[in-house]
């Protein structure tokens, strides 16, 4: 039998089979756009969480997102363009995570044996990050398209109209507990995939690391509920003149 060696040199082929890196490069794609997501979703509560601090300030926030402070009267526009491009994304994204999905019913019932019988931490993480990442392909598509065609209606009153009267409310909680979960444990997947914070003792750093994302995760849920109530107590207020959009002037009015 010839020898790989001689068979190269004569035929100018190689019979060596090289290990694609494609799988490497979509892996690192995967967790730069899941990094990007994750670090819009924690600076995106946040602005929405505004609304805890009274109207007013939500609907400052509101205009420096229009550009007010380089357009004068700011432009919903440039709202639009930052959910388009969180959309693209959000769907490149989701793409590169399907490939690691259980591919039928029969994989995930396997995958589902194998987790009870395991009983490791990290995989029942790992099924709670693809339970929220199916909802959220769904549920944050919706609020993306919103914010897409209507971003003119993004205030204090506006947003409590979708909210409460317009009974958006289910699907904000769902889309709240969803990506709050997901972020929390893509970016401590991503904290174990790459090592970082390893240090000297990996294993006391990692147990470390889970429970800061546990507390920060806990932290993200409470004042997003806290904001959706919020929002809901103001469209309830606001009902009778839904529609009616917020105007600084009308803070002042209602305090005289």
């Amino acid at each position: 039998m010839l020898n790989a060696d001689i068979i190269e040199s004569i035929t100018g082929k190689t019979t060596k089979k090289h290990k694609s890196r494609i799988p490497a490069k979509l892996d690192l794609l995967q967790s730069i756009t899941g990094l990007i997501l994750a670090l819009f979703i924690v600076f995106h509560i946040i602005f929405e969480s505004s609304i805890l601090l009274g109207k007013e300030t939500m609907y400052k926030l509101t205009m420096i997102f229009e550009l007010e402070f380089i357009i004068e009267g700011g432009s919903p526009i440039f709202i639009s363009i930052l959910a388009f491009v969180i959309f693209i994304i959000l769907i490149f994204h989701a793409f590169l995570a399907m490939r690691k999905f259980p591919n039928s019913y029969r994989e995930y019932l396997r995958f589902r044996t194998h987790t009870k019988l395991m009983n490791h931490s990290d995989t029942n993480l790992w099924f709670i990050q693809i339970s929220s990442g199916f909802m959220l392909f769904f549920l944050a598509s919706i609020h993306l398209y919103i914010m897409m065609t209507q971003p003119q209606n993004i205030g204090p009153f506006a947003s409590s109209d979708r909210i409460y009267s317009d009974v958006m409310w289910p699907m904000y909680l769902m889309l709240l507990v969803s990506v709050v979960l997901h972020a929390g444990v893509g970016i401590y997947r991503l904290i174990m995939k790459w090592g970082i914070f390893d240090g000297e003792n990996p294993r006391k750093n990692r147990v470390k690391t889970k429970k800061i994302i546990q507390i920060v995760v806990v932290f993200y849920l409470i004042i997003g509920i806290f904001s959706l109530i919020s929002y809901m107590k103001i469209g309830y207020d606001h009902r009778a003149n839904y529609g009616e959009k917020y105007i600084p002037q009308m803070e002042l009015k209602n305090e005289n």
